[in-house]
């Protein structure tokens, strides 16, 4: 029986971790005829259950991911199998399961149907020691180095915390150094990678300083820090955490979340910092050389139009000051607190303003 990946662009990150896990698997376009792997965000989810629907394959699907982890009914109208939250050791068993045809209720860390149409969830898995699995196959499909992951803050609008727990783990140094020969320009994933080797809320910059210091005494390599597709917390960055970035690293900009200019927001959402935080975090970056990159997000609920325009105040100082701002609309994800909630109306001025600012080229995203 062929085991297939069905790849595209937005799920390579997914399918690198579990490429390794599934010597031979195909890394398909559509469906095929076999065991049907599907990763996939909450954007993708309408298309990709539409392609489930229409498949004319011997097909058994299975569902990995945010969507299908946070939204294991509404995945199971569509997929045989949904792996829930890590699949580093779940998935390789009930591939196994399936093929030997043995009961796939035994394994850990999935979602089905019964015989009845009742949806089963098995037991929950503990989280995975990074370093026993590959970042990559440098022969099927290569990511950015994943050097952490997990969150131990709770943003309400955020999937992070509920697919891979609230302790941040680490990959050890040595287990990334196996990587790196694959790259010229290093890029890591993390939730926040100013936070490595620590518990995510108490910097260890020593351990930062580790990382980056045998990083660049391997030599031959650009090593972007805290640049997407990672970023870091604007309370974790201070003179020491920049001291390390312009010693160590070949980037110049810094990509930071902020997520709002009210401190009643951010309190709300549960974000862990100030508007204060923001503010200080962005000085430091432009006293060291480095331009901030700056997230924010629009449409939370019972968010006022003065509340909009405290963010707008903040962006346009941002931008005045040189630096750059992404913008989106929140959405609501399954899995999350924010799951069912109603978002507010984008005002008629933020959205004119940031119209025109994107227009001058200082600020991206999609507000609407």
């Amino acid at each position: 029986m062929d085991v297939c990946f069905r790849w595209n662009k937005k799920n390579m990150y997914s399918l690198a971790a579990l490429a390794p896990l599934v010597p031979g698997a195909l890394k398909v376009k559509g469906p095929h005829d076999g065991i049907m792997i599907y990763s996939f965000a909450t954007r993708q989810a309408e298309s990709v259950f539409r392609e489930v629907r229409k498949a004319n394959t011997d097909s058994v699907f299975i569902a990995g991911g945010p969507h299908p982890s946070g939204a294991i009914e509404d995945t199971l109208d569509h997929f045989d199998y949904v792996v829930v939250g890590e699949g580093e050791e779940t998935l390789p068993e009930l591939i196994e399961a399936i093929i030997s045809g043995k009961d796939t209720s035994h394994v850990k860390g999935i979602a089905h149907k019964d015989s009845d149409g009742k949806t089963v969830i098995t037991d929950k898995r503990d989280p995975v020691d990074l370093d026993k699995y590959p970042c990559f196959d440098p022969d099927v499909v290569m990511a950015p180095l994943e050097i952490s992951r997990g969150c131990p803050f709770r943003c309400k609008y955020c999937q992070t915390p509920r697919l891979f727990g609230n302790k941040m783990r680490h990959r050890s140094v040595d287990s990334i150094m196996r990587f790196v020969k694959y790259y010229k320009d290093l890029r890591f994933t993390s939730s926040n990678a100013l936070a490595y080797g620590s518990d995510g809320i108490y910097p260890q910059l020593d351990k930062v300083e580790k990382l980056l210091s045998t990083l660049h005494e391997y030599g031959g390599r650009n090593i972007f820090f805290g640049t997407f597709p990672s970023e870091v917390r604007p309370e974790f960055v201070t003179n020491e955490s920049l001291e390390l970035i312009t010693k160590y690293c070949t980037n110049t900009k810094l990509s930071l979340g902020a997520q709002s200019g009210s401190d009643r927001i951010l309190r709300s959402i549960l974000r862990g910092h100030t508007v204060d935080d923001v503010v200080n975090s962005i000085e430091l970056c432009f006293d060291h050389g480095i331009t901030p990159v700056v997230d924010f997000m629009v449409g939370f609920p019972d968010e006022t139009e003065e509340e909009q325009d405290m963010s707008l105040g903040l962006i346009k100082w941002i931008c005045k000051k040189g630096g750059h701002v992404h913008s989106h609309y929140l959405t609501p994800l399954p899995g999350t607190p924010y799951a069912n909630v109603t978002t507010s109306s984008v005002s008629d001025h933020y959205r004119k303003v940031l119209g025109k600012m994107a227009l001058e080229g200082k600020v991206t995203g999609s507000w609407e």
